[in-house]
């Protein structure tokens, strides 16, 4: 394993969590994070929001101790803000800049001074801080409500530049963010100053990290080198570990194989021994010394074949405890029965619209804010229409475009949905908000829905009487075996909600709309990979990549979703027009 950073910002000593339901979080974890950049990898519950938290000093440790050389900011996975704040709070700036501009304007009061302290030019640091996120200095005085999901992350992350803390925690600060907004964020990361620990799931982000930490069966270890590198350290040591351990399977075999034969060979010279004993033929007092003789040998034979059958036991014990048990959730969607003629939903803007038809698997991609969710939100929330067993592709096209899919032109024909919500074409002269061009209908009630925020769940009642009151037809033996395919288990399973990690929510969250009867024939996911950890979200794809219904789905991610061999992928503007992109191999 390569080097990590030499200096340490942040020590662990011993450092153990438990929750107020007894269950473990960490225990005993020991190590150390260097000074630079240190990206915190983990499965989904592995306990590395809870480690970020207890470095933050948010959570208490149950024991152990945590020594860090500097104040440390902290940026947690779920940012919980008062929308009618301003932008320069959630900076940590206000106060210095509203002092600052009293003062400019007249007002002496000492409180003033004191409050600007030597920040005098804290209103150019704040732009400044601002536009580095690539944001408009100007927003200054705005509200955090007016900002999307992804701006407020950005001003956030801005804010603890800002205040320059020797320590920043960021918990899956790519969360909510679009391809600009990422690559915004991996600019300020490589310049970033101090210590940084990034826990993420964003491949490109862990790229930009010195070192690669990993918190596995309560332990952590530190990687010099960024996500690549480690991950083939790793593969390379598993493949190490499962070779070494099919060698000592073989060299326990072997010494196995010979103490059986070493033990029939001392069966079979005693009863030849005994025999003779029998026949008298040879003198009683050699017969004896005979005996002891060989009692001697085998005692001795039995010592060296047992110590080196023992010493190949120990061997494969050791090679097995090399290799990960790596527990992978089993995702097995139901098959929803959806013929490929059958449409599904139609989503379009004020010139063209396309049909999602069968199982198929259609992307929505564009910038934080365009109203990518609000559409999703209408085609799950408006009327539906359920237009007969099945329609014959191309039945709807229009000309020039192709046939199944494109079915309106500009105005919409007679006869075209239009959703609940959503604004008639404008009259002249009145204002149209781009996401009033947009038009969503849904063919079919049966749709499963997964929102960006997983806020549907009870955070004070149980995983199971949340995924219960949801499927109140299972019994409960039959859920509990159904949730453990989701690697919700045991205890687990008896936790409130509001304890869990964001990955584990996602896979609560998953359970409830998967254990749905009847099958949905569209399943709707609104940026599904933020929280998950890489295996986790390999299993989706393998997941979504097999269901025989239609996926709709909204994300950043574009390694992701190039994964799903999506059969169409629609990208809408500020303007509110949808373009058909190709987001290439």
């Amino acid at each position: 394993m390569s080097s990590p950073t030499l200096s340490s910002a942040v020590v662990l000593d011993r450092l153990t969590f438990r929750w107020p339901d007894g269950s473990t979080a960490l225990d005993a974890v020991s190590g150390a994070f260097g000074t630079g950049r240190t990206g915190l990898v983990g499965r989904n519950g592995s306990g590395k929001s809870t480690l970020l938290r207890l470095i933050a000093g948010d959570l208490a440790p149950t024991s152990g101790r945590i020594t860090a050389t500097g104040d440390v900011a902290y940026l947690p996975q779920r940012l919980t803000l008062d929308t009618h704040a301003r932008v320069a709070e959630l900076l940590g700036v206000a106060r210095a800049l509203d002092a600052v501009r009293a003062i400019a304007a007249g007002d002496v009061d000492p409180d003033r001074f004191d409050e600007v302290g030597d920040d005098w030019d804290v209103e150019a640091r704040a732009a400044a801080a601002l536009a580095e996120a690539g944001l408009d200095p100007t927003f200054l005085d705005r509200t955090v409500g007016e900002l999307s999901g992804g701006e407020a992350v950005l001003v956030a992350i801005a804010g603890i530049r800002a205040r320059r803390a020797p320590i920043t925690l960021l918990d899956e600060p790519t969360n909510n963010l679009d391809r600009e907004a990422r690559a915004r964020l991996g600019e300020m990361v490589q310049s970033w100053r101090g210590t940084l620990v990034v826990v993420s799931h964003d491949v490109a982000l862990l790229e930009l990290m010195d070192d690669t930490a990993e918190l596995y069966g309560h332990e952590l270890s530190v990687f010099g080198g960024p996500y690549s590198a480690w991950r083939a350290w790793l593969d390379a040591e598993q493949d190490a570990a499962r070779q070494a351990e099919k060698d000592a399977k073989q060299a326990f075999k072997k010494e196995k194989r010979q103490r059986i034969e070493a033990e029939l060979k001392l069966a079979t010279r005693s009863q030849m021994a005994k025999k003779a004993a029998e026949e008298k033929r040879v003198p009683k007092i050699i017969a004896n010394g005979r005996k002891m003789a060989a009692q001697v040998s085998a005692g001795r034979l039995r010592t060296e074949v047992a110590e080196k059958e023992g010493a190949a036991r120990s061997a494969l014990d050791e090679a097995g405890r090399r290799i990960r048990d790596e527990a992978t959730m089993k995702i097995e969607l139901p098959n929803p029965g959806v013929s490929r003629a059958r449409r599904i939903a139609t989503i379009g803007d004020a010139e063209r619209s396309w049909t999602i038809q069968g199982p198929e698997r259609v992307a929505l991609i564009g910038r934080n804010g365009v109203g990518k969710t609000t559409l999703l939100r209408r085609l799950v929330t408006g009327p539906h229409d359920e237009p007969g067993p099945e329609h014959a592709a191309g039945a709807d096209a229009g000309p020039g475009y192709p046939a199944g899919r494109a079915d309106a032109g500009p105005g919409y024909p007679a006869g075209a949905e239009h959703s609940a919500g959503e604004s008639a074409p404008a009259e002249a002269g009145s204002p149209v908000m781009a996401q009033d061009l947009l038009r969503c209908v849904a063919h079919t009630d049966r749709i499963g829905y997964l929102p960006q925020r997983i806020d549907g769940l009870d955070e004070h009642a149980t995983v199971v009487e949340n995924v219960a009151a949801r499927a109140p037809e299972i019994p409960d033996k039959e859920l509990r075996n159904r949730l453990a395919r989701f690697l919700i288990r045991g205890a687990a399973m008896d936790r409130e909600v509001g304890s869990l990690s964001g990955g584990e929510r996602f896979r609560v969250a998953l359970a409830t709309l998967l254990l749905a009867d009847p099958a949905p024939h569209l399943v709707v996911l609104d940026e599904p990979t933020n929280n998950l950890d890489l295996d986790t979200v390999d299993q989706v794809v393998q997941a979504l990549r097999s269901y025989r219904g239609a996926v709709l789905i909204v994300s950043h991610d574009d390694a992701f979703l190039r994964r799903l061999d999506l059969d169409l992928t629609l990208e809408l503007d500020a303007d509110g027009m949808l373009t058909e992109v190709d987001l290439g191999a």
